[in-house]
Protein backbone atom coordinates (compact mmCIF):
# COMPACT_ATOMS: atom_id res chain seq x y z
CA UNK A 1 0.00 0.00 0.00
CA UNK A 2 1.55 3.44 -1.14
CA UNK A 3 1.99 5.75 2.64
CA UNK A 4 -0.93 7.66 2.21
CA UNK A 5 -4.13 9.54 4.10
CA UNK A 6 -6.57 6.76 5.58
CA UNK A 7 -9.50 9.13 3.71
CA UNK A 8 -10.37 12.44 1.89
CA UNK A 9 -8.34 15.40 3.57
CA UNK A 10 -10.74 17.85 4.92
CA UNK A 11 -8.95 20.75 4.52
CA UNK A 12 -5.10 22.15 3.98
CA UNK A 13 -4.38 21.84 8.00
CA UNK A 14 -5.42 18.28 7.80
CA UNK A 15 -3.46 18.08 4.03
CA UNK A 16 -0.56 19.90 5.72
CA UNK A 17 -0.44 17.85 8.99
CA UNK A 18 -0.77 14.24 6.69
CA UNK A 19 1.89 14.97 4.94
CA UNK A 20 4.44 15.88 7.88
CA UNK A 21 3.54 12.42 8.70
CA UNK A 22 4.14 10.60 5.21
CA UNK A 23 7.10 12.82 4.01
CA UNK A 24 7.39 15.38 1.34
CA UNK A 25 7.48 14.94 -1.66
CA UNK A 26 3.74 13.90 -1.68
CA UNK A 27 1.28 13.60 -4.35
CA UNK A 28 -2.43 15.29 -3.83
CA UNK A 29 -4.88 13.37 -5.70
CA UNK A 30 -8.65 13.67 -6.49
CA UNK A 31 -10.97 11.55 -4.56
CA UNK A 32 -13.28 11.04 -7.38
CA UNK A 33 -10.79 11.94 -9.85
CA UNK A 34 -9.39 10.31 -13.19
CA UNK A 35 -7.56 10.45 -16.53
CA UNK A 36 -4.71 12.15 -14.34
CA UNK A 37 -6.90 15.33 -13.59
CA UNK A 38 -7.08 16.78 -9.98
CA UNK A 39 -3.18 15.80 -9.07
CA UNK A 40 -0.21 17.30 -8.30
CA UNK A 41 3.05 17.52 -6.68
CA UNK A 42 3.88 18.84 -3.46
CA UNK A 43 7.28 19.32 -2.09
CA UNK A 44 7.16 21.60 0.85
CA UNK A 45 4.31 22.87 3.06
CA UNK A 46 4.17 26.23 0.86
CA UNK A 47 3.14 24.17 -2.33
CA UNK A 48 1.15 21.98 -0.26
CA UNK A 49 -1.21 25.12 -0.07
CA UNK A 50 -1.04 26.49 -3.20
CA UNK A 51 -1.56 22.22 -4.60
CA UNK A 52 -4.36 21.58 -2.14
CA UNK A 53 -6.09 24.48 -3.68
CA UNK A 54 -5.56 23.88 -7.09
CA UNK A 55 -6.29 20.08 -6.84
CA UNK A 56 -9.71 20.56 -4.92
CA UNK A 57 -10.94 23.37 -7.46
CA UNK A 58 -10.12 20.97 -10.53
CA UNK A 59 -12.19 18.27 -8.81
CA UNK A 60 -14.80 19.87 -7.91
CA UNK A 61 -15.35 21.80 -11.37
CA UNK A 62 -14.38 18.15 -13.52
CA UNK A 63 -16.18 15.28 -10.66
CA UNK A 64 -18.60 17.60 -8.69
CA UNK A 65 -16.38 16.64 -5.45
CA UNK A 66 -13.80 18.66 -4.05
CA UNK A 67 -12.34 15.75 -1.93
CA UNK A 68 -8.68 14.41 -2.36
CA UNK A 69 -6.04 12.08 -0.47
CA UNK A 70 -2.30 12.70 0.08
CA UNK A 71 0.21 10.17 -0.58
CA UNK A 72 3.63 9.47 -0.82
CA UNK A 73 5.19 10.61 -4.18
CA UNK A 74 7.41 8.73 -6.13
CA UNK A 75 9.76 9.99 -8.15
CA UNK A 76 10.66 7.81 -10.71
CA UNK A 77 8.53 4.14 -10.27
CA UNK A 78 7.09 1.48 -13.09
CA UNK A 79 2.66 1.77 -13.05
CA UNK A 80 1.69 -1.66 -13.28
CA UNK A 81 -1.22 -3.10 -13.61
CA UNK A 82 -3.52 -6.47 -12.78
CA UNK A 83 -6.97 -6.91 -14.87
CA UNK A 84 -8.99 -9.14 -12.66
CA UNK A 85 -12.17 -10.93 -13.57
CA UNK A 86 -14.58 -12.16 -11.07
CA UNK A 87 -18.36 -13.86 -11.40
CA UNK A 88 -21.50 -13.52 -8.95
CA UNK A 89 -20.63 -17.09 -7.60
CA UNK A 90 -17.33 -16.26 -6.28
CA UNK A 91 -15.04 -17.33 -8.42
CA UNK A 92 -12.14 -14.71 -9.32
CA UNK A 93 -8.99 -14.69 -11.46
CA UNK A 94 -6.26 -12.66 -12.85
CA UNK A 95 -5.65 -12.67 -16.47
CA UNK A 96 -1.97 -11.13 -16.26
CA UNK A 97 -0.58 -7.52 -15.95
CA UNK A 98 -0.40 -4.68 -18.02
CA UNK A 99 2.83 -2.05 -17.81
CA UNK A 100 1.21 2.14 -18.40
CA UNK A 101 4.72 3.99 -16.79
CA UNK A 102 4.43 6.07 -20.52
CA UNK A 103 1.67 8.80 -19.15
CA UNK A 104 1.51 12.37 -19.69
CA UNK A 105 0.13 14.96 -16.86
CA UNK A 106 -0.25 11.91 -14.78
CA UNK A 107 -2.78 10.06 -17.69
CA UNK A 108 -1.51 6.81 -19.74
CA UNK A 109 -0.41 7.23 -23.19
CA UNK A 110 1.53 4.05 -24.04
CA UNK A 111 0.30 0.61 -22.53
CA UNK A 112 1.52 -2.78 -23.48
CA UNK A 113 1.39 -6.47 -22.08
CA UNK A 114 3.23 -7.86 -20.90
CA UNK A 115 5.97 -5.81 -18.72
CA UNK A 116 9.00 -6.12 -19.60
CA UNK A 117 9.74 -6.70 -16.02
CA UNK A 118 7.92 -10.27 -16.31
CA UNK A 119 8.35 -11.17 -19.91
CA UNK A 120 9.89 -14.41 -20.70
CA UNK A 121 9.74 -15.46 -17.04
CA UNK A 122 11.51 -12.81 -15.62
CA UNK A 123 10.83 -11.96 -12.09
CA UNK A 124 8.30 -14.47 -11.30
CA UNK A 125 8.21 -14.23 -7.42
CA UNK A 126 7.70 -10.32 -7.85
CA UNK A 127 4.54 -11.15 -10.92
CA UNK A 128 3.00 -14.03 -8.64
CA UNK A 129 3.03 -11.23 -5.43
CA UNK A 130 1.13 -8.66 -7.27
CA UNK A 131 -1.45 -11.59 -8.82
CA UNK A 132 -2.06 -12.71 -5.37
CA UNK A 133 -2.45 -9.44 -3.80
CA UNK A 134 -4.83 -8.77 -6.96
CA UNK A 135 -6.91 -11.20 -6.43
CA UNK A 136 -7.35 -10.88 -2.62
CA UNK A 137 -8.43 -6.77 -2.88
CA UNK A 138 -10.74 -8.11 -5.06
CA UNK A 139 -12.27 -10.89 -3.05
CA UNK A 140 -12.10 -9.43 0.15
CA UNK A 141 -15.62 -7.19 -1.14
CA UNK A 142 -16.68 -10.13 -3.59
CA UNK A 143 -16.16 -8.60 -6.82
CA UNK A 144 -18.10 -9.42 -9.61
CA UNK A 145 -16.97 -8.03 -13.05
CA UNK A 146 -13.63 -6.91 -14.94
CA UNK A 147 -11.45 -5.14 -12.87
CA UNK A 148 -7.94 -3.84 -12.61
CA UNK A 149 -5.80 -3.51 -9.57
CA UNK A 150 -2.82 -1.13 -10.07
CA UNK A 151 0.57 -0.36 -8.59
CA UNK A 152 3.50 1.02 -8.44
CA UNK A 153 6.88 -0.61 -8.54
CA UNK A 154 10.00 1.43 -7.17
CA UNK A 155 13.37 0.11 -5.87
CA UNK A 156 12.20 -3.67 -5.48
CA UNK A 157 9.08 -2.52 -4.04
CA UNK A 158 5.23 -2.71 -5.10
CA UNK A 159 3.02 -0.24 -3.53
CA UNK A 160 -0.86 -0.49 -4.54
CA UNK A 161 -2.37 2.88 -5.44
CA UNK A 162 -5.85 1.83 -7.02
CA UNK A 163 -8.80 -0.57 -7.98
CA UNK A 164 -10.77 0.51 -10.86
CA UNK A 165 -14.12 -1.09 -11.08
CA UNK A 166 -14.37 -0.70 -14.82
CA UNK A 167 -12.99 -1.96 -18.08
CA UNK A 168 -10.27 0.14 -18.66
CA UNK A 169 -9.00 1.80 -21.75
CA UNK A 170 -6.22 -0.18 -22.30
CA UNK A 171 -7.99 -3.85 -21.94
CA UNK A 172 -7.19 -4.55 -25.45
CA UNK A 173 -3.32 -5.62 -24.88
CA UNK A 174 -5.03 -7.99 -22.31
CA UNK A 175 -7.37 -9.74 -24.87
CA UNK A 176 -5.12 -9.45 -27.53
CA UNK A 177 -2.48 -11.75 -25.70
CA UNK A 178 -4.70 -14.16 -23.46
CA UNK A 179 -7.61 -14.60 -26.14
CA UNK A 180 -10.07 -13.53 -23.39
CA UNK A 181 -13.06 -11.77 -24.65
CA UNK A 182 -13.23 -9.33 -21.35
CA UNK A 183 -16.22 -7.58 -22.68
CA UNK A 184 -18.33 -10.54 -23.74
CA UNK A 185 -17.86 -12.10 -20.05
CA UNK A 186 -18.58 -8.62 -18.46
CA UNK A 187 -22.09 -9.07 -20.02
CA UNK A 188 -21.86 -12.92 -19.41
CA UNK A 189 -21.73 -12.12 -15.40
CA UNK A 190 -23.76 -9.37 -15.49
CA UNK A 191 -26.57 -11.84 -16.56
CA UNK A 192 -25.94 -13.74 -13.76
CA UNK A 193 -23.60 -16.52 -15.77
CA UNK A 194 -20.94 -18.33 -13.99
CA UNK A 195 -17.07 -17.94 -15.36
CA UNK A 196 -16.02 -20.63 -16.94
CA UNK A 197 -12.17 -19.73 -17.25
CA UNK A 198 -10.10 -21.28 -14.82
CA UNK A 199 -6.66 -19.38 -13.72
CA UNK A 200 -4.71 -22.10 -15.67
CA UNK A 201 -6.48 -21.40 -18.20
CA UNK A 202 -4.97 -18.12 -18.58
CA UNK A 203 -1.86 -17.90 -20.84
CA UNK A 204 0.23 -15.87 -22.57
CA UNK A 205 1.01 -15.65 -26.33
CA UNK A 206 2.82 -12.88 -28.15
CA UNK A 207 3.11 -9.24 -27.03
CA UNK A 208 0.86 -6.21 -27.67
CA UNK A 209 1.22 -2.38 -27.47
CA UNK A 210 -1.63 0.20 -26.91
CA UNK A 211 -1.09 3.66 -28.30
CA UNK A 212 -3.40 6.55 -27.56
CA UNK A 213 -4.22 8.71 -30.27
CA UNK A 214 -4.82 12.28 -28.37
CA UNK A 215 -6.34 15.48 -30.55
CA UNK A 216 -3.99 17.19 -29.07
CA UNK A 217 -0.29 19.21 -29.87
CA UNK A 218 2.63 16.43 -29.62
CA UNK A 219 4.89 17.98 -28.03
CA UNK A 220 3.22 20.88 -25.40
CA UNK A 221 0.18 18.48 -24.74
CA UNK A 222 -2.62 21.14 -25.81
CA UNK A 223 -5.88 19.79 -27.01
CA UNK A 224 -6.48 20.54 -30.65
CA UNK A 225 -9.99 20.82 -31.67
CA UNK A 226 -11.34 21.14 -34.89
CA UNK A 227 -12.83 19.00 -37.82
CA UNK A 228 -11.24 15.58 -39.31
CA UNK A 229 -10.68 16.51 -42.68
CA UNK A 230 -8.99 13.21 -43.13
CA UNK A 231 -9.28 9.98 -41.05
CA UNK A 232 -6.85 7.09 -42.50
CA UNK A 233 -6.15 4.78 -39.91
CA UNK A 234 -3.51 1.97 -40.77
CA UNK A 235 -3.95 -1.62 -42.04
CA UNK A 236 -1.80 -5.05 -42.09
CA UNK A 237 -1.13 -7.86 -40.04
CA UNK A 238 -1.03 -7.63 -36.16
CA UNK A 239 -2.50 -4.06 -36.17
CA UNK A 240 -6.12 -3.28 -34.87
CA UNK A 241 -7.78 0.19 -34.45
CA UNK A 242 -10.85 1.35 -31.81
CA UNK A 243 -12.23 4.69 -32.97
CA UNK A 244 -14.40 7.00 -31.60
CA UNK A 245 -14.46 9.34 -34.91
CA UNK A 246 -14.29 8.81 -38.53
CA UNK A 247 -13.78 11.18 -41.40
CA UNK A 248 -15.77 14.55 -41.29
CA UNK A 249 -16.52 13.99 -37.15
CA UNK A 250 -15.47 17.48 -35.62
CA UNK A 251 -13.58 17.12 -32.18
CA UNK A 252 -14.97 19.53 -29.80
CA UNK A 253 -12.88 20.62 -26.73
CA UNK A 254 -15.18 19.29 -24.15
CA UNK A 255 -14.25 15.54 -23.24
CA UNK A 256 -10.96 13.47 -22.98
CA UNK A 257 -8.83 14.71 -26.35
CA UNK A 258 -8.76 10.79 -27.30
CA UNK A 259 -10.04 10.29 -30.43
CA UNK A 260 -8.62 6.26 -31.52
CA UNK A 261 -6.91 3.59 -29.53
CA UNK A 262 -4.25 1.79 -32.38
CA UNK A 263 -3.58 -1.83 -30.65
CA UNK A 264 -0.57 -3.69 -31.98
CA UNK A 265 0.68 -7.06 -31.60
CA UNK A 266 3.56 -9.18 -32.50
CA UNK A 267 4.85 -12.67 -31.63
CA UNK A 268 7.54 -10.60 -29.72
CA UNK A 269 7.97 -7.15 -28.09
CA UNK A 270 10.68 -6.59 -31.11
CA UNK A 271 8.02 -7.45 -33.61
CA UNK A 272 5.32 -5.82 -32.10
CA UNK A 273 7.41 -2.38 -32.24
CA UNK A 274 8.40 -3.13 -35.60
CA UNK A 275 4.82 -3.24 -36.90
CA UNK A 276 3.82 0.03 -34.66
CA UNK A 277 6.19 1.96 -36.47
CA UNK A 278 4.84 1.10 -39.60
CA UNK A 279 1.50 1.64 -38.43
CA UNK A 280 2.28 4.61 -36.93
CA UNK A 281 3.72 6.02 -39.88
CA UNK A 282 0.85 4.84 -42.71
CA UNK A 283 -1.50 6.48 -40.09
CA UNK A 284 -2.97 9.84 -41.89
CA UNK A 285 -5.41 12.60 -39.55
CA UNK A 286 -5.82 15.77 -41.01
CA UNK A 287 -7.52 19.18 -39.88
CA UNK A 288 -5.95 18.80 -36.24
CA UNK A 289 -2.98 17.75 -34.05
CA UNK A 290 -2.24 15.03 -32.87
CA UNK A 291 -0.14 13.08 -31.02
CA UNK A 292 0.88 10.31 -33.58
CA UNK A 293 4.82 11.87 -34.13
CA UNK A 294 5.43 11.80 -30.42
CA UNK A 295 4.22 8.16 -30.64
CA UNK A 296 6.73 7.45 -33.53
CA UNK A 297 9.36 9.15 -30.84
CA UNK A 298 8.66 7.07 -28.48
CA UNK A 299 8.89 3.44 -30.26
CA UNK A 300 11.74 4.60 -32.16
CA UNK A 301 13.76 5.79 -29.01
CA UNK A 302 16.46 3.30 -27.43
CA UNK A 303 15.26 3.30 -23.71
CA UNK A 304 11.81 2.45 -24.62
CA UNK A 305 12.80 -0.48 -26.87
CA UNK A 306 14.66 -1.59 -24.39
CA UNK A 307 12.18 -1.87 -22.01
CA UNK A 308 13.73 1.04 -19.61
CA UNK A 309 10.53 2.82 -18.54
CA UNK A 310 8.72 4.90 -15.68
CA UNK A 311 6.36 7.47 -15.46
CA UNK A 312 8.58 10.11 -16.41
CA UNK A 313 9.71 8.69 -19.38
CA UNK A 314 8.66 11.66 -21.37
CA UNK A 315 10.49 14.32 -19.41
CA UNK A 316 13.93 12.79 -20.52
CA UNK A 317 13.42 10.55 -23.44
CA UNK A 318 11.17 11.06 -27.04
CA UNK A 319 12.06 14.58 -27.37
CA UNK A 320 11.92 16.26 -30.83
CA UNK A 321 14.76 16.82 -32.88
Amino acid sequence: MVPGSEGVVPDVASALAEAERIGYPVLVKAASGGGGIGMAVARNPAEMEKVYRQCTDRAKAAFGKEGVYVERYFPAPRHIEVQILGDQHGHLIHCLERECSIQRRHQKVVEEAPSVLFADGRNPELAQKLFTAAVAAAKAFGYANAGTVEFLYSDGGVYFIEMNARLQVEHPVTELTTGLDLIGWQLRIAAGERLMVKQEDVKRRGAALEFRIYAEDPVKFFPSPGPLKVFQPPTGEGVRLDAGYGEGNTVTPNYDPMIAKLIVTGETRAQAIERSVAALQSFRIEGIKTNIPLHLRIVQDAAFQAGELDTHFLEHHAKPA
